[in-house]
């Protein structure tokens, strides 16, 4: 109940802002918070195997669930999605009892379970998983065939879940330590999953077992397959932490195309380790894997799909030209390698975390090879394809995300953030030490904004407030009298008190404003006022009749 009643106060809270009502269910619930059946344990290790049949895309399986015990209980939740079903949960041997309920499942423990204990329990299951509507966006799994008409086949579940397809602890907060996973296809298919290939068994019905192995945390969604008649090359990156393992799968027909446009990996990853550290997994390897979809951050097994073009499909988002110098795909999916499966968000609802740094990553990506004014004329290309429609922020424990703004209007606040960081050694020390500080964690949305107020001793909290949940655009209000110049913030929070660059005739000043209270500085005969391109505000002059 307090779960609950929580999320009502929120929603009482931000409805109004919202201009709209959200009607969330009890399967809400169940998948979005950390209910009592899940909080009492920690996921250790998980080993997941896939028996696919693209004949009737079904597939039938298993995962073993190992954990720890952190207090003791005999209820245990195991999510797995209304497409498929689970069949029987043994521990130790012995069949458990279980209830569905929704899209969970609540299975009842024989076994004591004792504070401190490491246990293990498998789930069979089987079924027809949800087919993709529009991966990655409405996801699924994804059917499609290659020029010679054989199965083409990836899972793309960001926003659906993993439990769309597996049985798992379907909550971003809890993570494995470490991962195994077992896929069999029918020959001649390649099965592509996350981590290390550790072994191919060929069978004696006509399939081949892929085991591959992730030997670090890794999120729920990041979890993949992929199936096709691959070609596969590979090479070895001289990266920070030493030798790093690069390894490519394409279809047949793209091979060419794709040796040229994949050899961007290197300078995405020479750029990335500069700006954020060391890759976040380098015993598992890096893997850029064609797709028939458009692509997806899946851990250590990015997907790919963006047509062997620079740009996004061909297209600069930014409209600037910058945006065509690189591969949309290849740089921002890779990007959340750093933003999304090191430094993952507990809730759905911050998932401006992934998509804010990962946003902004490209204006960085930008800078190292072509310069900070390339960087800074790219960002704020993208302000036109911001909405302002909802709050970034989502609604916690629900399963909520918010606007997709937290792209592009994410990316700027970070931008405009530095801004007001103005030290560029600062700012880099800032992207290097949330790196390091969350490696390979779980973080809420408040964590990385309290980090990021400590580290810059910067008063950040009403920009934050401004930026991911409010969806108006600042405006600075100003008016010339006597010779000075009069200005305030309007049509924003309460309290907000960003400073911002202008230029004030033709001299470049720092203004305070604060929401609401006109503020003086002497204007030495300037008539006009420009705000600095690179804040996302607006400039009005005040025309009213009362100058007083």
């Amino acid at each position: 109940m307090r779960v609950i009643f929580t999320t009502l106060l929120l929603l009482g809270a931000i409805q109004p802002l919202l201009g709209q009502q959200y009607h969330f269910t009890h399967n809400d619930t169940l998948r979005g918070s950390i209910t009592p059946q899940r909080a009492w344990w920690d996921l250790a290790f998980y080993h997941l195997k896939v028996r696919l049949s693209p004949a009737d895309s079904t597939l039938t399986g298993s995962n073993e669930i190992q954990y720890r015990v952190l207090s003791p209980e005999q209820t245990i939740q195991i999510d797995l999605q209304r497409s498929m079903r689970i069949t029987r949960v043994e521990q130790d041997g012995q069949a458990l009892a279980f209830r569905q309920d929704g899209d969970a499942y609540f299975v009842s423990l024989v076994k004591k379970q004792e504070k401190g204990n490491r246990e293990s329990l498998t789930v069979y299951y089987q079924g027809a998983p949800r087919v993709a509507k529009k991966a990655p966006w409405d996801g699924g799994f994804v059917y499609a065939k290659d020029a010679a008409g054989r199965p083409f086949i990836a899972t793309a579940c960001q926003g659906l879940g993993a439990s769309s397809w597996w049985p798992c602890k379907d909550h971003p907060a809890d993570e494995p330590d470490s991962m195994a996973i077992s896929i069999t296809v029918p020959k001649p298919l390649t099965d592509v999953s996350n981590g290390m290939l550790r072994k191919v068994t060929e069978n004696n019905d006509g399939t081949r077992t892929f085991d591959w192995f992730v030997a670090n945390p890794i999120n729920n969604y990041g979890v993949n397959l992929n199936a096709a008649v691959y070609e596969h090359w590979s090479e070895t990156y001289a990266g920070l932490k030493g030798p790093l393992a690069l390894n490519y799968y394409v279809l047949p027909e793209h091979l060419e195309a794709a040796k040229k446009q994949f050899q961007q990996v290197p300078l995405m990853l020479k750029a990335f380790e500069y700006w954020f550290g060391p890759y976040p997994f380098y015993e598992d390897g890096y893997k850029l894997v064609e797709v028939p979809y458009l692509g997806m951050e899946h851990q250590s097994s990015v997907t790919y799909g963006n047509l062997f073009k620079n740009g996004y499909l061909g297209r600069d988002l930014s409209a600037t030209g910058w945006g065509l110098k690189w591969d949309f795909i290849i740089v921002h999916e890779s990007g959340h390698e750093w933003f999304a499966n090191s430094i993952t968000n507990k809730d759905e609802a911050d998932m401006w975390v992934h998509e804010s740094f990962t946003n902004y990553s490209e204006s960085l990506f930008t800078e190292y090879y072509h310069g900070k004014e390339a960087a800074a004329a790219y960002v704020i290309g993208c302000r036109k394809l911001i909405r302002n429609d909802r709050p970034v922020v989502g609604i916690y424990n629900v399963n909520h995300s918010g606007s997709g703004d937290m792209y592009y209007k994410g990316g700027n606040m970070l931008h405009m953030i530095r801004q007001l960081v103005n030290n560029d050694d600062k700012w880099h020390n800032l992207l290097l030490g949330l790196n390091k500080t969350f490696y390979h964690k779980t973080v809420s949305g408040a964590e990385v904004e309290a980090y990021m107020i400590q580290f810059t001793r910067l008063s950040l909290e009403k920009v934050f407030d401004q930026y991911l949940r409010d969806v108006r655009i600042p405006v600075l209000r100003y008016r010339f009298k006597n010779n000075q110049l009069q200005y305030q913030w309007t049509n924003c929070v309460a309290g907000f008190d960003m400073p911002v660059k202008v230029k004030l005739g033709n001299a470049d000043q720092v203004l305070k404003p604060v929401a609401g209270e006109w503020k003086t500085a002497p204007a030495k005969g300037a008539t006009a006022l420009v705000v600095d391109v690179n804040y996302y505000v607006k400039a009005a002059e005040d025309t009213t009749a009362d100058q007083g």
